[in-house]
């Protein structure tokens, strides 16, 4: 089979095309004809630093395609079903960059008749991302469905990136009302594509003026992109009983928070990394996620918000490249290209 391995870490350079014979799923695990591989920030900050076992890494967590064969303890029947895959390399070597690639049979979720492998690729971390993100204040559930957040308002900080895209989405189908922050009218335009009910560029308003015209009492839930940037904004906009969930890193950046101001409303300030959050929480967003696939909530494409940027296989290392620039959207690579 054709795969994209990396036997040292450093920039997408490292990232080679080779033949490599094609796994067989040892007990609890299947084997997946891959469609299409997910890039994430992860992905390549990963590569970037993290020394490979010695038989190389395979990069790249998402994915989706279909299953090709189960190892012992697995329903056979599982054969031949379309799924979507998460964390396929987290701490093991096998991602999707590959025809093919094995996972515990857990780490694929069937994807149905009607979602395209695009979305399913697209799904993954950014969505459970997002999921923990809206579950983690104590106010608001830890199940997210329609309805379950009717009354809310929701602030997603970088409603334009994958895991703000997904937040919205999902927020939405809930019944959220979400507020959006954004840099440009470029991306003003794909948060509302997604379903931001209010939009925000920051670089020409003021974000704690225009949320409190929304949610005079604060707000229940933000989604916090570049926590160090923001906490200012945060810490003035932030509900009773709300919670501030920081997803992403600033090359280790620190945030300092007004203590007094966030006594207050007993605010939480919850730090998110998928890889690491307790097993439960991570069943229950893999099972909300793909309920609203099953729905028709989750869509992909510039009508939704989110741009697909695909690459082929043997264009792995510029797909990494493209997500280490920023690329607005999903960067995803067509395995069968």
């Amino acid at each position: 089979m054709r795969a994209i391995t990396y036997s040292q870490p450093g920039g997408p350079d490292v990232l080679e095309l080779r033949d490599a014979p094609v796994p067989d799923p040892g007990p609890g695990e299947v084997r997946v004809r891959v469609a299409f591989s997910g890039v994430n920030p992860t992905d390549w900050k990963s590569r970037s630093k993290t020394p490979p076992g010695p038989d190389g890494q395979i990069p790249d967590q998402d994915g989706s395609g279909t299953v090709d064969a189960v190892g012992q303890g697995v329903d056979p029947v599982l054969v031949g079903e379309r799924v979507w895959i998460w964390e396929a390399a987290w701490q093991r070597r096998w991602g999707t960059a590959a025809e093919y690639t094995v996972v515990p049979a857990r780490q694929t979720v069937l994807l149905g008749a009607e979602p395209s492998f695009e979305l399913g690729a697209a799904l993954g971390i950014p969505f459970l991302t997002a999921h923990r993100c809206l579950t983690v204040a104590e106010s608001l559930p830890d199940r997210i469905g329609p309805g379950s957040l009717q009354g809310r308002t929701v602030l997603v900080q970088g409603g334009a990136g994958a895991v703000g895209n997904a937040a919205v989405q999902l927020a939405r189908w809930a019944d959220a009302t979400v507020v959006a922050t954004v840099s440009s009218p470029e991306k003003a335009q794909l948060a509302a594509a997604a379903g931001a009910d209010h939009v925000v560029d920051y670089r020409r308003q003021d974000v704690v003026a225009e949320v409190r015209k929304v949610a005079p009492q604060g707000v229940d839930s933000i989604v916090e992109v570049s926590a160090a940037v923001n906490a200012g904004i945060d810490a003035q906009v932030i509900g009773m009983h709300g919670a501030v969930a920081m997803y992403a890193d600033d090359g280790g950046a620190e945030i300092t928070v007004p203590v007094r101001l966030q006594m207050g409303p007993n605010a939480r300030w919850q730090f998110v990394l998928v890889y690491t959050e307790p097993a439960r929480a991570k069943e229950i967003g893999v099972e909300d996620v793909n309920a609203a696939v099953l729905d028709g909530a989750v869509r992909v494409g510039r009508e939704a918000g989110l741009p697909l940027h695909v690459f082929p296989l043997d264009q792995a290392a510029q797909a990494h490249q493209a997500v280490q620039d920023g690329a607005v959207g999903k960067v995803l690579i067509d395995v069968t290209a």
